[in-house]
């Protein structure tokens, strides 16, 4: 498989892992170019186990983060790689140009709002240490992906790792913030409320919509790469 960049993402990236956490894996890979324009269905992603590992086909992933996915976007962001090659540097050079204002704030509280729906859904209170552990981990990402995002709309920098010196986020507070949500899932709403407002009261780094162009020249590069072509 053509792998073009590979990095550490999920707790462990974020600085949140404790000892018992699990590594994950993300990466982008390119399909064979005669795959891509033949007949047959192209394998979007490849996921394995031990290690946990997602691979996007690079199409997917551009795609992806055209549309702004928290999860996928952030791959780009980190600090260090377990592998990348020329154009997975390029690929890195090119985070800027998946921004859009709107998709940042919409994406991130989107997929703040998806954690808060796991805190509602978690029971009636009589749950299991295991429920308890999965819930804490729920509201932990919750304050995160708000965190995470206000920063990235404000700034226009997008800082993966809370306990590198580049963050302003404590990851101490997102552990003590996320336990007394999950104590009481009702204090989401309120905090999702006032994330809402401190986005809509804040003005944007980010300026203008996605260069889907440069991301475009960038997947022909792709396939050229694999015939073996230039330009």
């Amino acid at each position: 498989m053509n792998v073009l960049l590979k990095g550490v993402v999920g707790s462990t990236a974020y600085g949140l892992n404790h000892e018992n956490s699990d590594v994950d894996y993300m990466g982008v890979f390119a399909a064979p170019t005669s795959e891509v324009l033949g007949l047959g269905k192209v394998q979007e992603s490849v996921v394995s186990k031990d290690p946990d590992t997602t691979l996007h086909e690079a199409k997917k992933f551009v795609t992806l983060c055209l549309n702004g996915n928290p999860s996928v976007s952030e791959l780009l962001w980190l600090d260090r790689y377990e592998y990348v090659d020329n154009l997975g540097d390029d690929l890195i050079g090119l985070r800027r140009s998946f921004l859009s204002a709107k998709k940042v704030r919409d994406s991130y509280l989107g997929y703040a709002t998806s954690q808060f729906e796991r805190l509602k859904n978690r029971g009636d209170g009589s749950f299991s240490a295991d429920t308890r552990k999965r819930t804490e981990k729920h509201a932990r990402h919750l304050v995160r992906l708000v965190e995470q995002g206000f920063h990235l709309y404000r700034s226009g920098e997008l800082v993966v790792n809370l306990r590198s010196n580049a963050s302003e986020i404590d990851p101490d507070w997102v552990f003590q913030v996320g336990s007394r949500i999950a104590d009481d899932p009702s204090r989401a709403e309120k905090y999702m409320r006032q994330a809402e407002v401190r986005f809509d009261s804040t003005k944007t780094a980010i300026l203008g919509e996605p260069d889907v162009a440069a991301v475009e020249r960038w997947l022909l590069r792709v396939r050229r790469a694999d015939w073996g072509l230039s330009g």
